[in-house]
């Protein structure tokens, strides 16, 4: 992946730091001291205003989206996983306003930061910001909702939909693990899978069905899968596995081609590449949650589509 550009990062004259306490691991590491060593280490290097902004929750985001915008920061680093970069970006973006943007990995799930081989020590991760190199960064839209590397349908977001904020705080990737043994004996013990999905590409008249899909803009899925080969955060494609089984020895096989990596195992699992895909759900009438970046905030019948303009992405 080449850079877009290269920028002299020391010419800038306001860089906020967002750091949000409660993403990840923060009652094993002490990530807290990780965040000062970096603004530290940018306030030796740079001649700018530099500000530690602490995020205690999701709704202050359009409150720092907005100060940001208002004072004309260059620079944005967020410290946090892939849901806290979705819900600034998002408020930031309905500002119209797009700073640089950076990541400093300190959350459940980082696949920004994996793909972009990123890695939370203060040292190594400042010196390679300073290079300045510029990628664009594609993101894509749920129902107008903003996601980043990752949306699923059908088994995997109804895992996220009964993972509690506490549990994710308290037990991190645990939480999930536990969640979806729990729904599987809830679900697939007495009966195969019971909600059916439809999907089409690009407005195509053809409608293909299946159990569930996971729709990606990165490489990776649940933090170390490396799931579609050829996709990246600097392509403006969307990468989609719909699963067409709906038996519990389907769920078990589709869940050990993912630990494995190799979904081209099963000629069966339909994966594709668009810039649009419309899903639907066929068998059951209320809405069914739709995961995007670890988090549900959608719900079917679902449009997904990739935003023509990038962010300007500086790992």
């Amino acid at each position: 992946m080449q850079p877009l550009d290269q920028i002299d990062v020391r010419q800038f004259k306001k860089v906020f730091i967002l750091y949000n306490r409660y993403s990840g691991r923060q009652f094993f590491a002490s990530m807290m001291s990780r965040i000062n060593e970096v603004y530290k280490l940018l306030k030796q290097e740079l001649d700018a205003e530099i500000k530690l902004l602490d995020v205690r929750y999701f709704e202050q985001m359009p409150e720092l989206a907005k100060r940001a915008a208002d004072e004309k920061c260059d620079w944005v680093i967020i410290a946090g996983g892939d849901g806290t970069i979705r819900a600034f970006v998002e408020d930031m973006l309905r500002l119209d306003y797009r700073p640089y943007i950076s990541v400093f990995p300190a959350g459940t799930v980082n696949l920004i930061a994996k793909e972009m081989s990123l890695r939370n020590e203060p040292i190594r991760w400042v010196y390679r910001a300073l290079k300045g190199h510029v990628y664009p960064f594609y993101t894509a839209r749920a129902n107008g909702n903003l996601f980043l590397t990752v949306a699923s349908v059908g088994f995997d977001s109804l895992v996220v939909d009964n993972v509690g904020a506490a549990q994710k705080r308290l037990l991190n990737k645990f939480a999930y693990v536990l969640q979806g043994t729990q729904l599987i004996r809830r679900e697939l013990v007495f009966s195969d899978w019971r909600y059916a999905f439809r999907v089409r590409f690009e407005d195509e008249q053809k409608w293909h069905s299946g159990s569930s899909l996971i729709v990606g803009k990165s490489r990776y899925y649940a933090g170390r899968y490396n799931l579609f080969p050829e996709a990246s955060l600097s392509s403006p494609f969307l990468h989609v596995a719909v699963f067409p089984g709906n038996k519990r020895a389907d769920i078990l096989k589709y869940a050990s081609l993912i630990a494995l990596e190799s979904l081209n195992l099963d000629k069966g699992i339909l994966c594709r590449r668009a810039k649009k895909i419309e899903v639907e759900s066929v068998n059951i009438m209320e809405e069914f949650p739709v995961e995007l970046d670890g988090d549900v905030v959608a719900a079917t019948p679902l449009k997904l589509d990739i935003m023509e303009e990038p962010l300007l992405f500086i790992p």
